[in-house]
């Protein structure tokens, strides 16, 4: 069985996991090659725990792809506080982008979703995505959390594929949250290496505090459970210039035996095969494989 499990981000229901493992194979073994591991792990040692197809809407004939939203189709509270979020990280990374304040703009304010989305447009990580892709993307994180069948499903998708003979998870984006609840909730697990890549894990309130199992509050920094025994390595790697991972050091929630790092992925902020490449992330992936 695969020793590697990959656990793929937001955007992939028109992928699987074939096509995934094609993306994600050459350039983990980049990233090994960069770390001086090379011949650390083999193409069979990877496989892909695949939830993306919980979120693509039933075929009809005459019509495909993702739904026609719009900013319209944004909701109140979450899907909005999360949008407001992203804009106003674009916003402290890129100096071209007007932060939320500056251009009038509130949470509660009417056409906010709206100018958030122009805003985040012209932003590196979102450029050349469609206006309907993006707000799909916003909602595939909002359904996650408060769908329990299907959070679930996603959740048991990579406890499938997480057997005796798996050393490392990589995790991408919302599969670092599907992934860290998936081990809270095998204990015993044998994993020993946790590589979260542009994570959303710590945006306190929306995504942190729903957490599942529930972080504990003691007045301090909200403490999450580690979702493993003492001989599980996490390391959790970060862009600058990621608005995904609003919370680049998880390091106050989940404890200091976490690794945390700021990588550099260019115009590529949030891409999975970016982060896969970096030398950081070989290292991690050869620790855990030794």
């Amino acid at each position: 069985m695969a020793r590697v499990v990959g656990v793929h981000g937001i955007g992939k229901q028109r992928l699987g996991e074939d096509t995934l493992r094609k993306e994600w194979q050459p350039a983990i073994l980049d990233g090994l090659r960069r770390a001086g591991a090379g011949t650390a792990m083999t193409e069979s040692d990877l496989t892909m725990a695949f939830y993306g197809d919980l979120f693509r809407p039933a075929g009809r004939y005459l019509d495909a792809g993702d739904p026609p939203y719009t900013a319209a189709d944004v909701e109140p509270g979450f899907e909005q506080e999360l949008l407001l979020a992203w804009w106003q990280a674009a916003a402290d990374s890129d100096p071209t982008v007007v932060p939320p304040r500056q251009a009038g703009t509130l949470v509660a304010t009417p056409g906010a979703a709206q100018a958030a989305l122009r805003a985040l447009s012209g932003y590196r990580f979102f450029a050349g995505l469609a206006l309907r892709a993006m707000v799909f993307d916003l909602k595939q994180v909002h359904r996650y959390l408060t769908d329990p069948d299907l959070r679930a499903q996603a959740r048991q998708r990579v406890l499938d594929a997480v057997t005796e003979d798996t050393r490392v998870v990589i995790a991408h984006s919302l599969g670092s949250v599907v992934a860290y609840e998936a081990l809270c909730a095998r204990p015993g697990h044998r994993v020993r290496a946790l590589i979260t890549l542009g994570s959303p894990l710590g945006i306190p309130h929306l995504i942190l505090h729903r957490l599942q199992p529930a972080p504990v509050d003691l007045g301090g920094p909200v403490q999450a459970v580690w979702p493993g025994g003492d001989h599980l390595v996490w390391t959790n790697l970060a862009d600058e210039g990621d608005v995904v991972a609003l919370v680049k050091d998880l390091r106050p929630h989940f404890g200091r035996r976490l690794r945390s790092a700021v990588v550099h992925n260019g115009s590529h902020a949030h891409d999975a095969t970016a982060y896969l490449t970096d030398k950081l992330c070989g290292r991690a992936l050869a620790d855990g494989l030794a």
